[in-house]
Parts: structure tokens; sequence; C-alpha cells
């Protein structure tokens, strides 16, 4: 039944309650950086949009660097290991978080991980921790992970306009890379404009480009993962 009202409604007052509704994930954050700090181990989380090649570099990453660094890995998706499966065939211990309807993780599901690695085997046989965060270019830009770096990925194949069009997910990156770049001369894709797109939204941020299948720019990814390690 719809009920007629007569007169004019009346709006309630907005109330600014001033309270952060991110607060409690980032208290939880904190400590799951403490706890990682306390073992030795860096994390990166690793952010892009679905395709972009997130798991395949992980891959090519595992491969390459052949247990030189001991790398974590917490594995975010909406449905299905399948991701997870592929980097556990690469040899590295790996967590699968399924978030079901939530396009991203959040910082109680990293230190849910970090409770199931440490009892399969402890946290102090790692160097690094690799989250790989759900494929969406605007929601887990918002959470702290415990993270200590954040990578996001971008693909030839998603156009020179990404970083202009989801600007708060490369602002807040401390690394970009540009991924698939065997692909650039089937999309017509224009680098070095993209690059210049990247640099207006964020001029301090590491940027170069790979090939997961090629191995182009490989050893630089690999340089630059080297570096986030946590001094002995």
């Amino acid at each position: 039944m719809i009920t007629e009202t007569k007169g004019p409604i009346s709006t309630p007052a907005s109330v600014d309650l001033n309270i952060d509704i991110l607060e409690e994930n980032d208290d939880l954050a904190a400590r799951s950086r403490r706890r990682m700090e306390s073992h030795g181990i860096a994390c990166v989380n690793i952010m892009s949009s679905p395709g972009s090649g997130k798991t395949t570099l992980l891959e090519r990453t595992l491969t390459d660097l052949n247990g030189e660094i001991k790398i974590g890995i917490m594995e975010g998706d909406m449905t299905t290991e399948l991701d997870a499966d592929r980097l556990r065939d690469c040899g590295a211990p790996v967590v699968a978080i399924t978030t079901g309807r939530s396009c991203h993780l959040e910082a109680d599901q990293i230190a849910a991980g970090l409770n199931t690695l440490e009892r399969e085997g402890g946290l102090d046989r790692f160097d690094l921790m690799v989250i790989e965060n759900v494929g969406n270019l605007i929601c887990p830009a918002a959470y702290d992970l415990g993270e200590h770096t954040r990578v996001v990925l971008v693909a030839v194949t998603e156009g020179e306009d990404k970083p202009l069009k989801y600007p708060i997910m490369f602002h807040g990156a401390d690394c970009v890379v540009i991924t698939k770049t065997d692909l650039a001369p089937y999309v017509r894709l224009n680098v070095e404009k993209l690059i210049v797109n990247i640099r207006q939204v964020n001029a301090t941020a590491t940027v170069f480009a790979v090939s997961s299948e090629t191995g182009d720019g490989m050893d630089t990814w690999l340089n630059w993962l080297r570096g986030q390690r946590r001094p002995s």
C-alpha cells in the first residue's frame, strides 16, 4: 500500500559523526604490518583491473627467481582457487582468499592468512609477502592491508587513459608496471603516452614495462622486487 503524504516532507539534518569507517581495518592492517616486520618480511600489495596479468607476472617471477627470495602469497579472488593453484604449481606457499561478493581484500583476511601461514610452517621462512588483490581499479585502493608498498599493473590492452579514469588507484602506487608489452604493436597503444598519463596523477612512482611472455623488462621488475626486502 502506498500512503500519500500531504504537505512538505522534512529532510533529517545531516550529522557528521566524525567516525572513520576504515579505522578498524587500518588498525588491524598496522598490526599485521608490525607482525611481518618482526619476522623480517616486506609486504607488497599488487592491484589492477581483471586480466592485466597479475598472476602471470607472479608465475614468471617465481620461476625466474627460483627460490632466491622466499616468497609467500595471499591470493585474492571472488570465487575459485584457480589462480592460487597456478602459483602453488610454481612452488610458492599460497593462501587462497575467496571474497564472494566483495570486490577487494580487507585487513582481517590478511591477518587470518598470516595465521594460516604461521601454522603451516612459520613466518620466519619468508623474505617477502605478496598480496594479489582482487581485480578492480576502485575499491582496493581504499583498504590498507598491512603492505609496505603498492604496485599497480596496467596492461597495454587497457588503453592509455586508465590512469586518468582511475586516478586514486594510480595516485597511491609506489610502482606502476605496464604489462603485456609484446601486444603493444597489435593494439596501437602508445606506451610513452601511457607513461605521461601515469605521471600526470603520480609523479614519483617507479614506472617500467614488462612482458611476462617474452621476458622483456623482467630484470628491472625483479631488481625492484629484490630491493623491497627488509635489511637483515
